[in-house]
């Protein structure tokens, strides 16, 4: 009887030391359960942060590149607009410079004044004028006038820089010249188409 019980009592005990943990044991749990809790920290949140940074840093030279690109816009812009202002400004000041209407015979009285105060200065002689026939140019009407000038080739010259200089928008067509006399080399004549410019609008029912 007391032979069974100690069997009993033996077999309790190796069943006891079976089920109870060692020390060695506990460690070696304790460090997988770490082990396991560092590979769920790293896979759900060490993992998704490193795949944003990577992201992001995929994303900042294309979203510096944008930056780059709506920066030279608005400077492209500002340039435009100076530049539009600019034209305007020369349109505004060139236009100033147009022969005024509203008609093409207007303009060309206008002409043929500004022509003879212009002879007046440059000291030269006009001998004859006329009218020549309006030319319609893209944006613009030409009214030319015709005029025989003599004077020295001095006198002649500095006719033709105080046209180009003069308040009116004027051009030199055409020119020639010939000596007045073969005794008197030194007074010329020259004959010149010089053109002045009007507005359409402004030339209108004038021809």
């Amino acid at each position: 009887m007391r032979r069974g019980r100690s069997l009993l009592t033996l077999r309790a005990e190796r069943l006891a030391e079976m089920l109870t943990i060692s020390r060695r044991e506990r460690m070696v749990i304790g460090v997988a359960l770490g082990g396991l809790a560092l590979v769920a920290l790293y896979l759900f949140a060490v993992e998704p942060l490193i795949n944003r940074a990577a992201d992001l840093t995929e994303l900042i030279p294309a979203r510096e590149a944008t930056l780059q690109a709506r920066q030279r816009l608005i400077a492209q812009r500002t340039r435009l607009t100076e530049e539009g202002a600019e034209a305007a400004k020369t349109f505004e000041e060139q236009q100033a410079r147009l022969l005024p209407g509203p008609t093409a015979p207007l303009a060309a009285s206008e002409l043929q004044t500004v022509v003879k105060e212009v002879a007046a200065a440059a000291n030269v002689d006009v001998r004859s004028e006329r009218v020549l026939p309006v030319a319609d140019l893209e944006g613009l009407v030409e009214v030319p006038i015709e005029l025989t000038v003599a004077g020295s080739i001095r006198d002649i010259v500095a006719l033709l820089s105080q046209i180009e200089r003069t308040r009116r928008l004027l051009t030199v067509k055409d020119l020639k010249v010939r000596v007045v006399a073969v005794g008197q080399p030194r007074e010329i004549l020259a004959t010149l188409i010089v053109a002045g410019y009007l507005l359409p609008q402004a030339a209108g029912g004038s021809t």
